[in-house]
């Protein structure tokens, strides 16, 4: 009594937890704002060897704790000065249209995020356009084209106050 079981690892590829030491979660925390730090000096910082950083950073890939490194790019440095936060709502709720709108969304660049919800909003999408006209075009053209949209509710963000993609680990 008093002792927890470990959770064992989930296996590649899969989104599940996995087991995660005091080292893993502060080189994970380390990485989601520093991911271009070398292996020389990730191995200095975290007291390790390179073959022992390297088969930690393989496990931590394998295991879904790390999906993938990018570049995080500056959105009005490349003329995307419109962010909008749309309500999707659908027109019936058969299992093929709720299966099928995803796939449809996935295939729209200007959707950075898409969020299945409860409640009265069926979907919550985060999209980056370069202006009004565009976003018009995006809405009519392309968003309330997918089968099974009923209707949409845009907020247009006027000031980002906070946007991170790091967890909080």
């Amino acid at each position: 009594m008093g002792q927890s079981r470990a959770k064992r690892p989930a296996p590649p590829g899969s989104s599940g937890p996995i087991r995660l030491d005091d080292l893993d979660r502060r080189l994970l925390s380390y990485l989601q704002t520093r991911a271009r730090t070398s292996t020389a000096e990730l191995s200095r910082r975290f007291k390790l060897s390179a073959p022992g950083l390297q088969k930690r950073l393989k496990r931590l890939e394998a295991g879904g704790a790390i999906r993938g490194y990018a570049t995080l790019v500056n959105r009005a440095s490349v003329g995307l000065d419109l962010l909008c936060f749309i309500h999707v709502m659908l027109a019936h709720h058969r299992p093929d249209s709720v299966r099928r709108f995803p796939e449809r969304i996935k295939a729209l660049p200007e959707v950075l995020e898409c969020h299945y919800l409860t409640g009265e909003v069926d979907y919550l999408l985060k999209v980056v356009v370069a202006s009004n006209d565009h976003l018009e075009r995006f809405l009519f053209e392309k968003l309330m084209k997918v089968d099974g949209v009923d209707r949409t509710r845009t907020s247009i963000v006027l000031k980002e106050i906070k946007s991170s993609t790091s967890l909080p680990l």
